[in-house]
C-alpha cells in the first residue's frame, strides 16, 4: 500500500503565517493566512490553520493524514504552550505526533542548522537566539510594546514619530512626512485610526520600509536605519557573549527576514558587527523558519536546543 502520510510544517508570525505540507510521495503544497495574534490563545489558532491545510486535501483522517505536525511560533512561551493540546484539537486529521518552539529557534534551525553561532530574524518582530556548546541565549523578541529593537515595528513607529515631531516643530523636517501624508493627510487624526485598527501592528510596521527607501537621501531616515542597525548588532553581541561565543575571531551570525533584506540595513548591521568581528561569518541566509521546523523532529539528543522543542507523541 502507498504511504500518503503527511507532515506539516507551520511558520506562525505576526505578520503572517505560512505552512507547507509534504507527503510521502514527494509532493509539496504551501499555503499562506493572516498572522498570529499574540494576545489570543496560541493553540486554536494554529489548530485552526491545520483544519484550513486539511480543507484543501482530500484523504486527510485520522488513517490517512498529517501524521507530523512542526512550528515555530511568534509568541511562544513553554509555560503556556501546550503541545498535548494541539495534537488533541488535530487528532482527528491523523495527528500523532507534535514539535513546537518559538521562532527564533526555528529561524536559528533553518539558517545555522544545529551548530554554535547566532542568528537574528528581522521581521515586525525581532528575535535573536544565541547557541553555544550546551548554553542557549534569547535576546529581545519580548514584544512591540515593550522591546523588539530594530524590527519593522520599531522602524515603522520611529518614522511616525519622526513625523508628528515634523509636524509639530519639535524635529527635523523630513521627507518622511509627505510620505505619510499621502496615506494621511490629516495628520492630526492618525493616531485615532493607528489606535482602532486591529491590523495596526503590522501597519505601523509597512512604514518600515519608507525609512529604508528614503535613507539615501533624508538624514532623518538615515539616522532610523543607523539606530536600528546598532540595536540588532547589540542583540547579536550580547547573545554571543552569553553563550560564551564572543571570543571567537569569526563567529558564525545568520540575518534573516524582511527587514534584512533591506541593503539600507543590512549594510549598516555587518558593518557595525564588523568593528568587533573583522572576520566574523556573517550570513544572510535563504533559509526560512519552515526550513527550520522541519528540523524540530530529528533534533539530536545532544542538541543545545532540544529543550526549547515542546513536543507531545503517539
Amino acid at each position: 500500500m502507498t504511504d500518503v502520510s503527511r507532515s506539516l510544517t507551520i511558520d506562525a508570525g505576526q505578520t503572517g503565517i505560512r505552512a507547507l505540507l509534504r507527503s510521502a510521495d514527494g509532493r509539496h503544497d504551501t499555503f499562506d493566512f493572516a498572522g498570529i495574534r499574540t494576545d489570543r490563545a496560541l493553540m486554536p489558532q494554529l489548530a485552526d490553520v491545520v483544519k484550513a491545510v486539511a480543507a484543501t486535501e482530500s484523504g486527510l483522517s485520522d488513517d490517512l493524514g498529517i501524521r507530523t505536525l512542526s512550528a515555530g511560533i511568534s509568541g511562544f512561551t513553554q509555560s503556556d504552550t501546550d503541545a498535548a493540546e494541539l495534537r488533541h484539537l488535530t487528532h482527528g486529521l491523523g495527528v500523532r505526533d507534535v514539535f513546537l518552539a518559538h521562532d527564533s529557534v526555528t529561524s536559528y534551525l533553518g539558517a545555522l542548522g544545529d551548530t554554535p553561532g547566532a542568528v537574528i530574524a528581522v521581521g515586525t518582530g525581532v528575535v535573536t537566539l544565541a547557541v553555544g556548546v550546551g548554553a542557549v541565549a534569547r535576546v529581545d523578541g519580548w514584544g512591540y510594546l515593550i522591546a523588539d529593537a530594530g524590527s519593522g515595528y520599531w522602524l515603522g513607529r520611529a518614522a511616525l514619530d519622526a513625523v508628528m515631531r515634523d509636524y509639530d516643530g519639535r524635529g527635523q523636517v523630513t521627507a518622511l512626512r509627505d510620505a505619510v501624508q499621502k496615506e494621511f493627510p490629516n495628520l492630526e487624526t492618525l493616531y485615532l485610526e493607528l489606535q482602532t485598527d486591529p491590523a495596526r501592528v503590522s501597519r505601523i510596521a509597512a512604514w518600515s520600509r519608507s525609512v529604508t527607501a528614503l535613507a539615501d537621501t533624508d538624514a532623518v531616515a538615515a539616522a532610523i536605519c543607523d539606530a536600528a542597525a546598532a540595536e540588532l548588532a547589540l542583540s547579536v553581541r550580547t547573545g554571543l557573549e552569553r553563550v560564551g561565543q564572543s571570543e571567537s575571531d569569526s563567529p558564525v551570525i545568520g540575518g534573516l527576514g524582511g527587514v534584512l533584506r533591506a541593503p539600507e540595513i543590512a549594510t549598516r548591521f555587518e558593518r557595525d558587527l564588523r568593528v568587533v568581528w573583522p572576520a566574523a561569518d556573517i550570513r544572510f541566509p535563504t533559509a526560512n523558519g519552515l526550513d527550520g521546523a522541519a528540523l524540530l523532529p530529528n533534533l539530536p539528543a545532544t542538541s543545545a536546543v532540544l529543550s526549547l522543542v515542546a513536543t507531545a507523541r503517539a
